[in-house]
């Protein structure tokens, strides 16, 4: 649907007093003595499991920037950095004792900010903000979270889901991680044997569908590990939609269904290196358990096996 000119007019007009209103036009935000950039640094590091790549990518700003920013943050005691446990050559960004201070306070002076916003509005107007920002903002995002936007998750075997799953997976870690042809065996007969089973009730398997290509997947095996806890297998988002949200809402259905059927635990295997896999697995709780160095794969690599507990009501 094309705008009018009056509206794009008024559109910016209004965008410019809002982030005159929330202190960007200044040299500090949020009632510190932080740059904007700095400020929205600290909240994305707050979760932990992000690197210096990982903020660039989050905070659309290049790599000597980002380097420049994380300079001063470390250097005024709110972040430090941590060697990755298995591997030594990924710097994880964390925030101290005294960022975790700062950011306690920046969430508490927005939260005030937004409060009075809001307090001179109608239920129902808040309503009409909160949404008006919503389409706002999902019509603002990057070309990929805009592909990613009529994605379906659909559950069950699909024809071609075999050998597509398999070329995502040995495409991706071939450029990745070095693997090859043994890998990409292992994924497919893996795959294969599980796809005559999928439908017994432990089981599930899910594909990300873009009209009728498959850009994405899940499993939750209920059956190959006992002890009533579910294996997550095959999980996998094109490069077409990866960063799009497609990969939570795969990973949000399977655990909602291990969920369901009652499974204590829920584990998975990766491989170290994959800062943005893990922190997106950290953060739907999964707690890195144990690592090794193994070759099933057809090359030295760093596995890692994750944990997942089932809440608790």
């Amino acid at each position: 649907m094309t705008a009018s000119q009056d509206t794009v007019d008024e559109i910016r007009a209004l965008s410019r007093t809002l982030v005159r209103e929330w202190g960007f036009m200044g040299e500090q935000l949020a009632g510190t003595d932080l740059s904007p950039s700095s400020v929205h640094a600290l909240i994305e590091i707050e979760p932990g499991g992000v690197t210096a790549r990982d903020l660039g990518g989050l905070l659309h700003l290049e790599k000597s920037s980002v380097s420049r920013m994380l300079g001063k943050l470390v250097a005024s005691g709110d972040v430090r950095e941590e060697v990755g446990e298995q591997d030594g050559r990924l710097k994880l960004l964390a925030l101290t004792d005294a960022g975790r201070q700062r950011v306690a306070a920046i969430h508490a002076f927005a939260r005030a900010q937004v409060h009075g916003a809001l307090g001179q509005l109608k239920t129902g107007e808040q309503d009409t903000v909160l949404q008006g920002l919503r389409l706002y903002t999902q019509a603002l995002r990057s070309p990929v979270a805009h592909a990613a936007s009529d994605v379906q998750i659909v559950r069950g075997y699909r024809t071609g889901l075999i050998a597509r799953v398999t070329e995502m997976h040995a495409r991706y870690y071939a450029r990745e991680s070095g693997l090859g042809q043994h890998f990409e065996s292992v994924v497919a007969s893996g795959l294969a044997e599980f796809c005559h089973r999928v439908d017994r009730p432990a089981n599930g398997l899910w594909a990300a569908l873009q009209g009728d290509q498959i850009v994405g997947s899940v499993a939750v095996d209920g059956e190959d590990l006992g002890s009533n806890v579910a294996h997550l297998r095959w999980f996998i988002v094109g490069d077409g939609v990866r960063g799009g949200g497609v990969g939570r809402r795969l990973l949000s259905t399977a655990l909602a269904f291990a969920d369901e059927r009652g499974f204590d635990e829920t584990h998975l295997w990766t491989f170290s290196g994959l800062s943005a896999a893990r922190h997106l697995y950290e953060s739907m709780g999964f707690v890195l358990a144990e690592a090794w160095q193994g070759d099933q794969w057809g090359k030295q690599v760093m596995e890692q096996r994750f944990v997942r507990l089932r809440p608790r009501p």
